[in-house]
């Protein structure tokens, strides 16, 4: 079985997200990106799979501009077999253009299994994964926490974390998965495969080649930092606390 990964390249976590003075976006020049977190965690799960002998092939892809080879060549390191680069150019990739990408992906590359992260850090739309699964008709497990495949009988059964709890479901492969951050924890790319990774060829394509519009969905008007928040008061008592809650913040 194969198992495609789709992997997003964000501002890296540890960056303090600064917006631009256009206020169109978030400021990326001269900004460290890195592998979407949640993406790290699917990636990390196709690995495993793989290397338990349920799967023969790993293959990740990336949606985004050239940069995105820097993402994939960081998969490649942690263990992926190939990697497939669709070159949007400067253009912003919404969810739904993303999930035709893929789909045309799937359809040329027919794995078994396609593995996201619930949501990219920069944007948290969580949407790509139940898209593509709608529209490749297949079944899918969100916010997966634990991932079991039985190969004999094509099946797939998810954990996966809900307001309740957990809950458990079966799936018919193919399937999509979207993974949560419980599930595993990522290995780190080692340097002597970081090494082999900058020689390995990486497939690019362009949407066009894969007969998808990019077409824009959503118009972003304005991007604006979170107010400050105000600082703190130290209290004598609890009747000064319960005065305060009623009368200024108005929650009681």
């Amino acid at each position: 079985m194969k198992i495609m990964v789709a992997v997003k390249r964000v501002v890296d976590y540890a960056v303090k997200i600064r917006v631009k003075p256009d206020k169109t976006g978030v400021e990326t020049t001269n900004v460290k990106m890195s592998m979407n977190p949640f993406c790290e965690i699917a990636l990390e799960e196709a690995l495993r799979i793989r290397e338990s002998g349920l799967a023969k092939e790993v293959v990740a892809v990336s949606v985004g501009p050239a940069q995105c080879t820097d993402t994939l060549r960081t998969a490649l390191a942690m263990g992926a077999d190939r990697a497939v680069h669709v070159d949007s150019g400067a253009a912003h990739v919404q969810p739904l253009s993303v999930a035709k990408i893929l789909r045309a992906l799937v359809q040329a590359e027919q794995p078994g299994l396609l593995i996201l992260g619930k949501q990219a850090i920069d944007d948290d739309c969580n949407q790509t994964g139940q898209m593509v699964a709608g529209l490749l008709q297949w079944p899918q497990g969100t916010f997966a926490s634990k991932v079991v495949l039985d190969k004999e009988k094509q099946k797939a059964t998810v954990e996966r974390e809900v307001d309740g709890g957990i809950e458990t479901i079966c799936l018919e492969l193919p399937a999509v998965i979207t993974t949560d951050l419980r599930l595993n924890q990522p290995r780190y790319a080692t340097l002597p495969n970081i090494m082999k990774a900058k020689s390995k060829v990486i497939k690019k394509v362009t949407p066009e080649e894969l007969n998808v519009e990019l077409r824009p969905d959503i118009e972003i008007i304005q991007v604006t930092e979170p107010p400050k928040r105000k600082a703190g008061v130290i209290l004598s008592s609890v009747d000064e606390l319960i005065d305060k809650l009623k009368n200024e913040a108005r929650v009681l």
